[in-house]
């Protein structure tokens, strides 16, 4: 079939580094094609150069759409050619509706003496056969802050749709979903295929990978280091591991041999008031514990309150009163403030390291000090020096890949980017470290190492709680896993007895989560 998309010698270059080097990339009319790689490895610079974010002149090499060559000086260039792209970061206006987010930008005006005033009737039409076509039955003048990542998803593809797209582009679309969304996202693109719309769908989750796509195309250090024809040939996920890192990974999780402690932390009966909802509690009497040297999961669907429950302990207000008592080797503590929690011996390690983890346009060495600031001070003055050699010390323990500790957060990959936010909490030396979701959106390398820290820490004593949606890497880590589901434990689960089908049967035995 003849190639919808050929990028030929495209090759990006920023200060100091060289993105993209003579990568090159075909996709033919109505497939889906997987591109793949690590962190870094050039993924999202490529589809910023094909979507006109970098536009034409800021790169070496050349694009051509249906043989014909494409100079995209913008985005709306791109659109313009059907060439659309949806970000790992939705670009949605929450205060909006459905229908003011499909049109942002593209109104359905009227015409005559009315030109230039939108068309309402016209709009929440047009909204309601595309948001059909997407599977969303949501009225079109629902604000979109009240739907559920996974319905955003969809309005994104919903919002692409608009615009006539026959190219579309997607980065890292199920990172935030739950299972069941992710499924119906990849069973939409199946859809769109069979309605002559290529994708090309960037994505660290191989099983999905293996699911839809057609053909595989992998980058590693800017460079295209081959395609794989999934419709021809096996392509096994350890083959595509392999060519993503440059070396065989006969196993992806550490093997570990735990040597657990005493008792570390305890938290009895905690709950928390919902703060919009009298009566109505967004944690219901948990209790569960952690001892030194120990991986203690916690699962549960999106929605359950293991967010909710990490934040809380660490000091985060919601409005509601939290009750409930938390032990610390043997002592109870006071975690009612972030800063009392960090004294008491906790770190927490946010699931949203963008917005929440880290400050994007501050170099290496300002993150890493930030929570520990009297760590490098002496008679209350910061001393520089004393900065430097710790963010040195910990860019080398860590493995952070950089040029410098003055480079700038925002500049890194997302795996690095995950390596800073646990130097910074390692640094204010915590007893017990609760890491939300530590892998989400990283590849699978940086996976592995992020693994392996996570062990070292509970090799030296430490305690470790780890949330995550990804099941399988709850039971290759844990050697405990607790179930949550509407704000409550459900279950508790030795290693021994863990299992996917366990996890889900005590998930459903104590009521279903609505996600949406």
């Amino acid at each position: 079939m003849a190639p919808i998309l050929e990028m030929r010698g495209i090759t990006k270059t920023f200060p100091g580094v060289k993105a993209l080097d003579d990568v090159t990339l075909s996709v033919e009319t109505g497939e889906i094609h997987a591109l793949v790689g690590e962190n870094g490895a050039g993924k999202s610079t490529l589809m910023k150069v094909l979507s006109g974010v970098y536009a034409h002149g800021q790169y070496d090499g050349e694009i051509l759409l249906d043989g014909q060559e494409a100079q995209f000086r913008d985005i709306t260039d791109s659109e313009k050619a059907g060439v659309v792209i949806i970000h790992q970061e939705l670009a949605l206006v929450p205060l909006l509706s459905i229908a003011e987010n499909l049109f942002l930008g593209n109104e359905q005006a009227k015409g005559g003496l009315l030109r230039g005033v939108i068309d309402w009737n016209r709009s929440n039409r047009r909204t309601e056969e595309l948001l059909a076509k997407v599977g969303l039955s949501d009225a079109p003048t629902r604000a979109v802050g009240t739907l559920g990542v996974g319905k955003q998803q969809l309005v994104e593809i919903a919002k692409a749709l608009a615009k006539d797209v026959r190219l579309l582009i997607l980065d890292e679309p199920t990172a935030a979903l739950q299972e069941t969304d992710s499924q119906k996202l990849l069973d939409l693109l199946l859809e769109l295929k069979g309605q002559g719309i290529t994708s090309i769908l960037i994505s660290h989750k191989l099983n999905e990978i293996s699911r839809v796509a057609d053909r595989i195309t992998v980058l590693r250090d800017g460079q295209t280091v081959g395609t794989m024809d999934a419709r021809t040939e096996a392509v096994s996920e350890d083959r595509i591991i392999q060519m993503m890192v440059g070396r065989d990974m006969a196993h992806r999780y550490p093997e570990r041999s735990p040597k657990i402690g005493e008792m570390l932390m305890r938290v009895s009966d905690w709950s928390v008031e919902h703060p919009d909802q009298p009566g109505r509690k967004l944690l219901d009497g948990c209790s569960f514990n952690v001892r030194r040297g120990e991986i203690v999961g916690i699962a549960g669907l999106m929605g359950a309150g293991r967010t909710e429950l990490a934040m809380s302990l660490f000091g985060r207000s919601w409005g509601g009163a939290a009750t409930g008592r938390i032990e610390i080797a043997g002592a109870e503590v006071d975690t009612s403030t972030v800063p009392r929690a960090i004294d008491a011996g906790l770190a927490y390690v946010t699931e949203d390291r963008k917005d929440l983890g880290l400050i994007l346009d501050e170099p290496i060495l300002r993150n890493i000090s930030l929570a520990h600031l009297q760590g490098i001070a002496r008679g209350g003055v910061l001393n520089h020096g004393e900065e430097r050699a710790v963010a040195e010390r910990y860019r080398e323990a860590m493995n952070i890949r950089t040029p410098g500790v003055y480079q700038k957060v925002v500049n890194l990959s997302g795996g690095n980017q995950q390596k800073v936010v646990l130097s910074k909490w390692l640094f204010s030396d915590p007893q017990v470290l609760i890491l939300d979701e530590p892998t989400r959106g990283i590849d699978v390398g940086a996976k592995y190492e992020i693994y392996a820290i996570m062990d070292q820490l509970a090799q030296e004593g430490r305690g470790v709680v780890m949330i995550s949606s990804e099941m399988p890497e709850l039971l290759g880590l844990c050697d405990r896993i607790y179930v949550m589901n509407e704000g409550r434990i459900v279950a508790e689960l030795p290693r021994a007895e863990a299992s996917q089908e366990r996890i889900m049967a005590q998930i459903l035995r104590h009521g279903k989560t609505d996600a949406a």
